[in-house]
């Protein structure tokens, strides 16, 4: 796939992705840096989203189901083999012990805060992220309820 195929595939799903989300098209202008009518233009498929905005998308809204079922993989894993020639998979645990500490670990779920960003994460029993927040009530929340879930499966 090329970049005017990729291009091409994000137009036809745009106003999907945007329902999806259960966003307006005010708030999916908003979110992703576009004007209103630019916008309408792209979903009424009259005007092509830039590189650049087909990468917002994949990027802001890369859980999305319509994405990730368009491409059969993350959509941001696309992106880069489209620009790089190549995708690279990062080494969560190097990256972990630089910028994250850890404040809880139960049932092999792991709470973390970064050291930078003050951004909140959780980590699977695999040690891959599966929810991020700014608000440490919202990350102990879902850290506490994937627990318990995951206890009573066992």
């Amino acid at each position: 796939m090329d970049r005017q195929s990729f291009t091409d595939l994000i137009q036809m799903k745009f106003k999907m992705v945007r329902i999806e989300a259960g966003y307006t098209q005010d708030t999916m202008a908003q979110t992703i840096g576009l004007s209103k009518k630019t916008l309408v233009q792209i979903e009424k498929e009259r005007v092509l989203p830039n590189w650049t905005t087909c990468v917002s998308i994949c990027s802001l809204f890369r859980d999305s189901e319509v994405l990730n079922s368009t491409f059969g993989c993350d959509p941001l894993e696309m992106v880069q083999t489209i620009s790089r020639g190549q995708s690279a998979y990062p080494n969560y645990s190097t990256i972990s012990d630089i910028y994250w500490d850890t404040i809880d670990t139960k049932g092999g779920f792991i709470l973390q805060s970064n050291k930078v960003s003050e951004l909140y994460r959780i980590l699977d029993t695999e040690k891959q992220p599966v929810f991020g927040t700014p608000k440490l009530r919202e990350a102990e929340t879902y850290f506490q309820r994937n627990v318990k879930e995951n206890l009573i499966r066992a």
